[in-house]
């Protein structure tokens, strides 16, 4: 049983893969039953590549000896990547991030069957954060704890209304109409959905001129935060909650950074494949990677290592990866 790791430089370079005794027909199988010989799967992996054979081979051993058949591992360098690679039919199961997701359900009809668990969810919000709460908070900053590291920090407008931080959005947004002209605001990459995309959109939402705006850029969650700390920025957005990302160096944002409105929630990526496997290999490969996690310690922690999850889930919630695409729309050229 052949279990092949291979790296995926550029785009392009998918069709470079063509798998010893692997033609494009034998690769996708029919949807009538008869399964393929062998599989492959391309993702983006969060490690370095000097560890990528060793943090890639559990995971494909493991769906190898569930399904009884091979299953290599392809590393796309971008999301994008996979897309083109499932598109070009050099892969057939793809694990990447929602406007990746989203892409191969439009143009290759691929079918979305698992999404990505974080810290138990499957979606988050970003964050609005200040150091100026007079300005932005309709009430008085308080305190709740952010369970992924057992910090207290701040947050107004009911965005938080029990001891224990949530993150559940939309909340507060009707603040965001306090962003006038000249406001200093830290975004990130256009690129990026809880830096720059959905905080646009919700800003616009609620009436700003985010032509108005003098943008702040930054490159990175915790430097959106110091941005707002250091007063380099009036207001800034990322992931909830990434000033966790820098109370060790800067121990101060627990009290000078408050998050005043959370944007409706984000999708995480998850895991889709190609509309040519056939229906029954979708529902046993879908049932060992949603088992994955839960199979062994050393699952876990490969899981953990190799995409940053904690888990996948079944429950696919399809309508975020749609609206995600129409968040999208607004940013393509």
């Amino acid at each position: 049983m052949r279990r092949t790791i291979k790296t995926l430089p550029i785009v392009l370079a998918v069709g470079a893969l063509a798998l010893a005794g692997c033609s494009s027909g034998d690769a996708t199988g029919s949807t009538d039953g008869e399964w393929p010989e062998e599989i492959t799967v391309s993702l983006v992996p969060s490690i370095e590549g000097e560890d990528l054979a060793e943090a890639l081979d559990p995971l494909t051993t493991y769906l190898s000896d569930g399904l009884d058949i091979d299953v290599h591992g392809v590393v796309a360098t971008d999301y994008n990547a996979t897309v083109e690679a499932l598109g070009a039919d050099q892969a057939q199961v793809i694990i990447t991030d929602a406007g990746s997701l989203f892409n191969a359900m439009e143009r290759h009809d691929a079918e979305l069957v698992l999404r990505d668990v974080r810290f138990g969810a499957t979606s988050y919000a970003s964050i609005a954060m200040t150091n100026d709460p007079d300005k932005y908070c309709s009430d008085e900053p308080v305190a709740a704890t952010y369970e992924a590291t057992g910090e207290e920090l701040l947050y107004c407008n009911g965005t938080e209304p029990e001891d224990v931080a949530a993150g559940q959005g939309p909340a507060g947004v009707e603040a965001l109409a306090n962003v006038t002209a000249g406001t200093r605001v830290a975004l990130q990459a256009a690129t990026s959905p809880a830096g720059y995309q959905y905080p646009i959109v919700t800003m616009q939402d609620q009436g700003v001129d985010t032509e108005s705006i003098e943008q702040i850029p930054v490159s990175g969650n915790n430097n959106a935060v110091l941005a707002v700390n250091n007063g380099d920025a009036e207001v800034g957005f990322a992931y909830w909650d990434a000033r966790s990302t820098v109370t060790e160096e800067a121990p101060e944002v627990a009290e000078n950074v408050v998050v005043f409105a959370y944007t409706e929630m984000i999708p995480n990526g998850g895991v889709a494949v190609s509309s040519e496997l056939p229906d029954d290999l979708v529902s046993e490969l879908t049932e060992l990677m949603d088992g994955y996690a839960d199979s062994s310690e050393e699952a876990a922690s490969v899981m953990y290592d190799l995409v940053g999850l904690s888990d996948w889930t079944s429950e696919t919630e399809e309508d975020q990866i749609t609206r995600y695409g129409e968040v999208l729309a607004q940013f393509s050229e």
